[in-house]
């Protein structure tokens, strides 16, 4: 089974302009009517780091959940957002970007990788006391524009440190679109034969034109869990001067469907948020 997880959040968090609150709750709603495993919804972190998420818990006050089947997922960069997200009892992901690259997890959050571990280990408590998930992004996952050291090696090494920590969910993280499609193969691959016992997912950075070669690379690597955003909106504010955008979730859904995955979306409300993410993003 594919899980989709849509995310508005970081289709949102580089716009300069504020979104309204009622614009973002109203977006999201529609979002949950479609039926994706898990909506990224939002972020508690510095307001001066990520002005346009300041309004994530009065986003989460407007939301309807009834009857909803999608799961929420709030991204947080250390153990006092954390901590906030978990006044939320909606809330059942939170998500903690790691990154292999030192010069990014600086940029980031304002942490060496060291401290960073220290945090996912203190997160990771947090969640199990309080019956939430950590989802860990390992950021630059597949090479960074730093100079920083890579290889799928040293991919490894962070997901057995994760995995002694006893995160089940990794999501490898493409974020300046760097990857092609035998290396999104390769090191999926690789990860998901050693680590059966974790869920690993893919949340890739891409131009249009290579989305469905990399969808097809992900699910022949075994990962059943893609990260995307309508028409593309959104990429890392973190990580270089020109972004990338996020995989078009409209285009990752044709190339699924293309390759025989039945996805259970509810195709009209999909319409109709596509309809609305024109209207949030080009106002």
């Amino acid at each position: 089974m594919i899980k989709l997880i849509e995310c508005p959040r970081d289709a949102m968090q580089g716009i300069p302009e504020f979104i309204d609150t009622a614009i973002k709750a109203a977006y999201i709603n529609q979002l949950l009517e479609v039926g994706f495993d898990t909506i990224d919804f939002g972020s508690f972190v510095s307001p001066k780091a990520i002005p346009q998420m300041r309004d994530t818990a009065e986003v989460l006050s407007l939301l309807d959940l009834h009857n909803a089947k999608s799961k929420l997922l709030a991204i947080v960069a250390n153990v006092r957002g954390a901590e906030d997200a978990m006044d939320f009892p909606e809330i059942d992901y939170l998500g903690f970007p790691l990154s292999v690259s030192e010069t990014f997890q600086k940029r980031n959050t304002n942490a060496s990788i060291k401290q960073a571990l220290n945090t996912v280990e203190e997160i990771q408590n947090l969640c199990e006391v309080k019956g939430k998930t950590l989802v860990t992004y390992l950021s630059m996952g597949f090479g960074n524009p730093y100079g920083d050291p890579y290889s799928p090696e040293l991919v490894a090494g962070f997901v057995e440190k994760l995995d002694q920590l006893g995160i089940k969910i990794i999501s490898l993280s493409d974020t300046i679109g760097v990857a092609d499609a035998p290396l999104i193969t390769s090191l999926l691959s690789l990860q998901i034969s050693a680590f059966p016992h974790i869920e690993f997912g893919a949340h890739l950075h891409s131009r249009t034109e290579d989305i469905g070669a990399k969808v097809r690379a992900g699910a022949k690597a075994g990962c059943r869990r893609f990260d995307g955003a309508l028409k593309g909106f959104g990429g890392c504010p973190m990580a270089d001067d020109e972004l990338v955008g996020n995989m078009a979730t409209e285009v990752m859904i044709a190339t699924l469907e293309e390759n025989g995955f039945d996805l259970k979306l509810n195709k009209p409300e999909f319409d109709e948020a596509m309809k609305l993410a024109g209207f949030v993003f080009n106002p």
